[in-house]
């Protein structure tokens, strides 16, 4: 049974083009699995979390990450009544936009793009969605719902102010209201993309060497962690004592999100969707004090891991290679795919023009924009950029 603010898939908002509905599948449930099968999910599989794709078969990727947020969302969502599907369809989407190289090649992409409208990997995400997948005969992109098009453009809080180039776009024609909250459902997509990321990248760090078991056995809330396993297994070898205690400490902030969210929900007492979406503040959170703690935990691996002295050259290799691949195919737009030739014709000014490369190099994989950079310019081979991008 869905609590009384949960989205129904009955009275979704629908869609830009109106589609007959499933026999057997909810809207939401439908989003999801267009999501699955889309080529920029696919992806996923080979773009940069923290470290290159290449770099370790046991670091995870944009598309194992999304997976596990899924998998976080699904387990809340399900816990507080609300509806999965819906859930799911967000935080399998939330990373579709990212660029490759991560948050470093998106950072670089941006800066190009300043006098063309900026580069925002959520707003490309929405375009993705709506314009770049285009596999379906009636429309462009997924014709996803309202529901998990708003999820995706404000799971993070309403977007005000400056509007990034592309969700400005799509909000024209499409109003996502995006001066209120999201859906409960998106909130949860958004806090499982948090509790997804403190846990793996302590994981991966750990992985890389960038840290030891002692340093992070000192954080706060870890400390409790691996102190609860040393009392229930002493002398437990160090691999499986690691194991057991960061799945403690994946588990005490899924707890946490879960009660705070009740308690909020409860004060709130929602009497749908639209006064969740109308509340002023985000429902689903963690509590104060545990956000604090993350916040201790979130500065060391800022310090430790994502701004490694180590980790500085290969920032700057990556972002060369956006750098260098940019302007090349904005001054050559031959040089795009057969494919993409037909929009480069379109483009009736050089702020399309750019966007269209922009879209080509942040669908690109980690690996594919060092191949293109190598043969296109002479660029560094995958093998010299070291691990350890964000």
């Amino acid at each position: 049974m869905r609590a009384r603010y949960a989205s129904d898939p009955a009275r979704s908002r629908g869609r830009l083009v109106p589609e007959p509905e499933s026999a057997f599948r909810s809207c939401f449930q439908r989003d999801r699995d267009r999501i699955i099968h889309a080529s920029a999910f696919r992806r996923l599989k080979h773009k940069t979390q923290v470290f290159i794709e290449h770099e370790g078969d046991y670091f995870r990727t944009r598309l194992t990450h999304s997976l596990e947020v899924a998998q976080v969302a699904r387990t809340i969502a399900g816990t507080l009544d609300l509806d999965p599907a819906l859930t799911e369809a967000v935080a399998l989407a939330h990373d579709l936009g990212h660029t490759p190289f991560g948050h470093t090649g998106e950072d670089a992409l941006d800066a190009l793009m300043q006098p063309y409208g900026g580069f925002d990997h959520n707003a490309q995400a929405i375009r993705i969605v709506t314009r770049l997948e285009r596999h379906y005969a009636a429309f462009d992109g997924l014709n996803l719902t309202w529901e998990t098009l708003e999820g995706l453009a404000k799971h993070n809080g309403p977007v005000t102010g400056a509007i990034p180039y592309a969700l400005a776009e799509y909000d024209a024609v499409h109003d996502l209201e995006l001066d209120t909250h999201a859906s409960a459902e998106a909130q949860v997509a958004a806090l499982a993309d948090d509790v997804a990321y403190n846990s793996h990248d302590l994981h991966d760090g750990l992985r890389a060497d960038l840290f030891t078991l002692e340093e992070i056995a000192a954080l706060p809330v870890l400390a409790d962690c691996f102190a609860e396993v040393d009392r229930a297994w002493p002398g437990l070898e160090p691999y499986r004592r690691r194991h057991e205690a960061l799945r403690r400490f994946f588990g005490v902030m899924v707890e946490d999100v879960i009660a705070t969210t009740r308690a909020a929900l409860a004060a709130l007492d929602p009497a749908d969707v639209d006064a969740v979406r109308q509340a002023g503040h985000m429902v689903v959170r963690f509590s104060d004090g545990l956000f604090a703690d993350l916040g201790q935990i979130r500065a060391f691996l800022f310090e430790r891991m994502y701004r490694a002295p180590e980790v500085v050259e290969t920032r700057a290799q990556a972002t060369r290679v956006v750098q260098d691949l940019f302007p090349l195919y904005l001054s050559r737009p031959e040089l795009l795919p057969r494919r993409w030739q037909a929009d480069v014709a379109a483009a009736a000014d050089e702020t399309t023009l750019a966007r269209i490369v922009a879209d080509y190099i942040a669908g690109m994989t980690d690996r594919f924009a060092l191949q293109s950079h190598a043969r296109l310019l002479g660029g560094e081979d995958m093998a010299d950029l070291r691990p350890g991008l964000r």
